[in-house]
């Protein structure tokens, strides 16, 4: 293979300046990460893509373990009439529903949804599980497929089907079940800051961008290098509209019949989607250490002659990394040049290249490589383990500050509906603005920019005075951005 072949993975692929769409299709198809289904819409998880996954979803099931949540199981199937108890979340979810209509050979007496979501079949569960002040709280989450029949999809981040989470609880009080929401929001951006290095807004939704049914949505949004927002996660608190419509009641201490406040919260795949955006460049996939399928590549290096003493060294190296928990992958194919392997795992996004020749095997060193600033460093085999471990801490903690710094050099103040359009015509990112709390301006800021309310953040950087469309007293400060 040729000195000229051994850059073929990066020119394979669309500079992200040039189409940044383009480049997203290029990298997760050539990082192996998925394939396109025969089924529209629909994608298949390659072995590498389901990984990244497996590991958010182990550190978001280990965390709501410890807060007392439990995991179960609800049917995918939900009767059409359970979507009609709850008037506004049918007709938030009605377009995109598919319908199974015949089963056996025969038609059903009643069309059976199949999930988008499960409020409805967990709702009617819980009527029947709670009876009394002492059955709560319930904490329930599950792992599911869900599926929305998008009209247009992103592989990752808009799919007809796709895979997620979604906790479920039942309280006595209204205090308790909006301490919940906050608490699984604040969980939220834990994982996604700490495991994916990625910065993210909290803030509630406004009550047009609010999730059907609910009584408050609140969010966490992250900002791509395209400067798109992606929804990253949301919780709500349901008050007793779902309590209502599916006649969750308990007797509660003073021997009286309530309702119970309910919660809904979720994140799905589409974080993995927004990780290939947030930190993705030229050269293809960079993945923060503690979710990347493999951590360190080892690729021995080194003439024929030299070579099986190479590899029996890297082999024990090899074993060492294993025994201390790193995910490691040794490429010893000798058919193929080292250049070519170099680009090829860089366009992978592993964090650490090692590389061990026969000259460092004398020496008692070998070289490790950071992927995202491709620098080389000589480290002592004696200290292998701690060298790869620091270097590990260091790519996460340089990734989440590089994407801080990308957010803040991408996000801007505005006071007027023309000085956003102007914004999101010349240049990317988001915008912070006062609005006044009418949806007739939140809908005009849509129509003239493209933009929506992503979210009122929380903390926002400044207050907003006036309304960015009507010059009124703003009500709110509101981050907009155009969304994936």
């Amino acid at each position: 293979m040729s000195k000229e072949n051994d850059k073929q993975f990066v020119t394979e692929i669309t500079p992200q300046g040039e189409d940044f769409s383009r480049w997203y299709i290029d990298v997760i198809k050539k990082a192996d990460l998925m394939d396109y289904s025969p089924v529209r819409g629909c994608i298949v998880f390659k072995p590498d893509g389901f990984e990244i996954w497996e590991h958010i979803k182990d550190e978001m099931d280990r965390r709501f373990r410890e807060t007392g949540h439990r995991n179960a199981y609800f049917p995918m199937f939900i009767p059409e009439s359970f979507f009609q108890k709850e008037k506004e979340h049918v007709e938030g979810f009605n377009p995109e529903l598919p319908w199974v209509t015949e089963a056996g050979g025969e038609k059903l007496e009643e069309r059976l949804a199949i999930r988008p979501t499960s409020e409805t079949i967990i709702g009617h569960m819980y009527s029947k599980w709670i009876q009394s002040y002492r059955d709560l709280p319930v904490l329930i989450n599950q792992w599911a497929n869900v599926v929305r029949w998008e009209k247009r999809t992103l592989p990752f981040l808009r799919t007809s089907e796709f895979l997620w989470q979604e906790g479920h609880t039942a309280h006595e009080t209204e205090e308790e079940a909006r301490e919940e929401t906050m608490k699984m929001l604040e969980i939220y951006r834990e994982v996604v800051e700490e495991y994916l290095a990625i910065p993210v807004i909290t803030g509630q939704k406004t009550k047009s961008e609010k999730f059907a049914g609910a009584v408050d949505t609140f969010s966490i949004e992250a900002m791509m290098k395209d400067g798109r927002a992606v929804q990253a996660g949301t919780s709500h608190y349901m008050g007793t509209n779902f309590a209502k419509a599916f006649e969750i009641q308990y007797l509660s201490r003073e021997n009286v019949l309530e309702l119970a406040h309910t919660t809904s919260w979720g994140t799905s795949t589409r974080l993995i989607g927004a990780l290939i955006m947030v930190h993705g460049d030229d050269r293809g996939l960079v993945l923060p250490p503690k979710v990347a399928p493999t951590q360190v590549v080892m690729i021995p290096i080194g003439p024929p002659k030299t070579r099986d003493a190479v590899v029996g060294r890297a082999d024990e190296l090899f074993s060492e990394l294993k025994k201390a928990g790193i995910r490691v992958k040794m490429d010893d194919r000798s058919d193929v040049r080292p250049g070519w392997k170099f680009n090829e795992y860089e366009m992978r996004g592993v964090p650490i290249r090692l590389e061990i020749g026969p000259r460092d095997m004398e020496n008692g060193v070998c070289v490790l490589v950071s992927r995202i600033t491709g620098e080389k460093k000589v480290v002592e085999q004696a200290n292998l383990v701690e060298e790869i471990q620091a270097m590990l801490t260091q790519v996460q903690s340089d990734m989440l500050h590089r994407a801080r710094k990308f957010m803040s050099d991408n996000f801007y103040s505005v006071d007027t509906l023309d000085e956003m359009k102007e914004l999101m015509e010349n240049k990317r990112g988001f915008t912070l603005a006062g609005w006044c709390g009418s949806e007739v301006c939140e809908d005009k800021v849509r129509e003239v920019t493209g933009a929506t309310s992503r979210n009122i953040p929380f903390q926002p950087a400044e207050h907003k005075h006036t309304c960015l469309v009507c010059g009124e007293k703003a009500q709110h400060t509101v981050v907009f951005a155009r969304a994936y």
